[in-house]
């Protein structure tokens, strides 16, 4: 009979660890998800790779490259499906230009930030399920909203 409890003690403990691992592994995927839609940064287009939020920064590295985007230094953050009106009208200058297609999912995470007095833009392409976890996070972690067009059906 004690031998039944700690079976079942046992496999309860492992379950639920495996269940809290799942949920680890699903927040933030380990493959490179995010691609360089463009901006101003000389990283070629479609470069995919990872976005990682630290306590201080977003930073996107990708084998083309890394951008770093300090907290304090961001002054804009959307994620579309498409660039925003203000963003197109921006006098930049492109390294690498973005579709400007819409539609009904969003899926471009914009930056827009000033360092050195310097701006500079990003424009990253991500699935909204992927981009979900890392929302709540950069919020969490900048104090600032990430607009973020809704899309309602009628």
């Amino acid at each position: 009979m004690r031998g039944q409890a700690r079976l079942k003690g046992g496999a309860l403990f492992f379950g639920a660890l495996f269940c809290a691992a799942m949920a680890q592994a699903r927040s933030f995927p380990p493959v490179a998800v995010f691609t360089y839609a463009g901006g101003t940064e000389n990283i070629s287009a479609n470069c995919a790779g990872r976005l990682a939020v630290t306590s201080s920064s977003l930073t996107f590295t990708c084998p083309g490259g890394s951008i770093t985007a300090p907290f304090g230094d961001i002054k804009l953050m959307q994620f579309r499906s498409d660039l925003s009106k203000p963003v197109r009208k921006l006098k930049l200058h492109w390294k690498v230009r973005p579709d400007w297609v819409g539609g009904k999912k969003n899926h471009l995470f914009t930056i827009l930030f000033r360092e050195s007095g310097k701006v500079h833009l990003v424009v990253l392409e991500a699935p909204p399920d992927v981009m979900r976890p890392y929302l709540a996070e950069i919020e969490l972690k900048t104090g600032r909203r990430v607009d973020v067009e809704r899309h309602t059906d009628y």
